[in-house]
C-alpha cells in the first residue's frame, strides 16, 4: 500500500470517528479536534479575577451609597412623608398666629407670636416625639427587611461588596433621610415663623435676650442634635430589620419601642429608668434655649445616643453577617 493510499485511509477512519461522535452527541455543536489543532492552539489558563484595589473598594462603596439614596429619595412614599412633615410646621404656624390674633397669649403661644425663630423649637416639640420617629422607621425598618421580602438581598450580596459594607451602606441610607427629615422640619417651620411672626432679637426660657443670628446659629445646634436622635432610633430600627423579611414587622416593632418608651415615661414610679430610655433624650434640645447653652445636657443626649448606635448596629451586624439568606 502506498504512502498516498495510508493516508487517504488515515482521513477516511478519522472523519468516520467525528460523524459517530456526532450521532452519540445529540443537541450539542460538534467541534472537529485533531491532534494537529491541539497542538496548533494550546488551551490558555483561565485568567484570575481582578482583586479590587483600595481605591476600587472605596469607589464601590460611594457608588453603592449614592444608589441606595437615590432609591430611597426617589421613592413616593418616602417623599409623601417628608411633604407631610413639611406641612406640620405650617398648620401649627397659622393656628398658633389665630390664637395669638385673638389675644389672651401665654406660654408657648407668646413666645412664638413674639419671634418667628420660635417656631423652630415649638414645631420640634410636637413632632420630635411622634411623627419624626414614624418617618425613620419605616426607612431603617425597611432597609434589609424590605430587600429579603422583595427577593433582592441574595443578589445584593452576590456583589463583592460584603455584608458588613452593605450594612454600613444601609444605616447610612436611614442617617442621611434621618437628618433630611430634621431639616424639612426645621426649614419650613423657619419660612413659615418668618413670614407669621416679627423677626428679631430671641427671648430665651431662661430670659435673656439674644440676636437673631445666635438664634439661628441655636436652630442649627438642634438640627444636629434631633438629627442624632433620629440615627439612635435608626439603629434601633436596621437591627430590628435583620430579624425578619417582613418590613411592615420592622417598622411596627420600632414604633411600637418608641410608644412603650413614651409610656413608660408617664409613670413616676418608673422614674428610675426613664433616664436610660432613647426617647427622654429627644427633647434635650431645649438645652439651646437658655444663656449659656446647657452644654450637659446636650453631651448627655449625644452620649446616650451613640450608646445605642453602638448596641444596636452590634446587634444588627452579628445577626447579619451570620444571618443564612434564603431570599
Amino acid at each position: 500500500m502506498s504512502t498516498a493510499e495510508t493516508a487517504e485511509t488515515a482521513e477516511t477512519a478519522e472523519t468516520a470517528e467525528t460523524q459517530t461522535a456526532q450521532r452519540r452527541s445529540p443537541g450539542l455543536v460538534p467541534v472537529t479536534e485533531t491532534m494537529r489543532t491541539t497542538e496548533r492552539h494550546p488551551p490558555e489558563p483561565p485568567s484570575a479575577a481582578p482583586v479590587p484595589t483600595g481605591a476600587g473598594r472605596t469607589w464601590s462603596f460611594w457608588r453603592l451609597l449614592g444608589s441606595e439614596l437615590g432609591l430611597t429619595f426617589r421613592r413616593p412614599r418616602n417623599l409623601v412623608m417628608l411633604a407631610a412633615l413639611g406641612v406640620v410646621p405650617i398648620v401649627i404656624g397659622v393656628a398658633l398666629r389665630i390664637v395669638s390674633s385673638d389675644g389672651g397669649m401665654g406660654g408657648i403661644i407668646a413666645d412664638v407670636a413674639g419671634n418667628s425663630l420660635m417656631l423652630t423649637f415649638a414645631s420640634f416639640s410636637f413632632l420630635v416625639l411622634l411623627l419624626m420617629p414614624v418617618a425613620v422607621s419605616v426607612v431603617a425598618g425597611d432597609s434589609i427587611a424590605g430587600e429579603a421580602g422583595a427577593g433582592t438581598l441574595r443578589y445584593l450580596l452576590a456583589a463583592p461588596a460584603g455584608r458588613t459594607r452593605l450594612l454600613l451602606v444601609k444605616y447610612l441610607n436611614a442617617v442621611v433621610f434621618a437628618y433630611a427629615v430634621t431639616a424639612v422640619v426645621a426649614l419650613t417651620a423657619l419660612l413659615t415663623g418668618l413670614l407669621l411672626f416679627p423677626a428679631g432679637p430671641v427671648t430665651l426660657l431662661s430670659g435673656t435676650t439674644i440676636s437673631m443670628t445666635d438664634g439661628l446659629l441655636r436652630i442649627l445646634i438642634t438640627v444636629g442634635y434631633v438629627g442624632a436622635g433620629m440615627a439612635a432610633l435608626a439603629a434601633i430600627g436596621l437591627a430590628l430589620s435583620t430579624f425578619t423579611e417582613v418590613s411592615i414587622g420592622a417598622i411596627a416593632a420600632t414604633l411600637v419601642l418608641v410608644i412603650i418608651c413614651q409610656v413608660l415615661r408617664a409613670i413616676p414610679e418608673l422614674g428610675s429608668i426613664t433616664p436610660y430610655l432613647l426617647p427622654s433624650k429627644f427633647t434635650n434640645f431645649d438645652a439651646v434655649l437658655r444663656n449659656p447653652v446647657d452644654m450637659g445636657a446636650l453631651r448627655e443626649g449625644l452620649l446616650a445616643f451613640g450608646a445605642y448606635i453602638v448596641l444596636f448596629g452590634s446587634i444588627a451586624w452579628a445577626r447579619f453577617s451570620g444571618k443564612d439568606i434564603t431570599s
